[in-house]
């Protein structure tokens, strides 16, 4: 199911399509979510897989077999997030989303919002550093 091994891709659109058709519609869903939330943020393919960069990475996302995966980017969204993330199953840096559930717009949004604080929190520390 996931290719990002199997077959190198330059854009989030290639990605997609060599998904099962079944899922392209789910694939979709979440990245039109995160250009809801971050409409600035640049799409790009990291690790081969669909992301979004805004004053670094910010969020990706991945096919798999059962799930799609969302990748916050950090290694702390997951644990800040674990009591609304209950009934997930997370690791350090991901959340599996499975395509049988609906997809949970308000909490992606809230992370993605979140994610957003932080790069740009980071970024302005960094100038301010200079």
């Amino acid at each position: 199911m996931n290719n990002m091994n199997k077959v190198k891709v330059a854009t989030i659109d290639a990605y997609i399509a060599l998904q099962p058709e079944a899922i392209h519609g789910r694939l979709e869903a979440v990245r039109q979510l995160i250009r809801s939330v971050a409409p600035e943020a640049q799409e790009t393919i990291s690790y081969n897989m669909p992301a979004f960069k805004l004053q670094g990475m910010l969020v990706g996302f991945a096919a798999w077999k059962e799930h799609c995966g969302f990748y916050p980017w950090n290694g702390h969204t997951v644990a800040a997030f674990a009591k609304e993330l209950e009934g997930f199953t997370t690791s350090s840096g991901a959340i599996q989303l499975p395509y049988k559930d609906k997809l949970p717009v308000t909490l992606l949004k809230k992370i993605i919002r979140t994610r957003i604080k932080e790069n740009l929190e980071k970024a302005k520390q960094h100038t301010t550093k200079k």
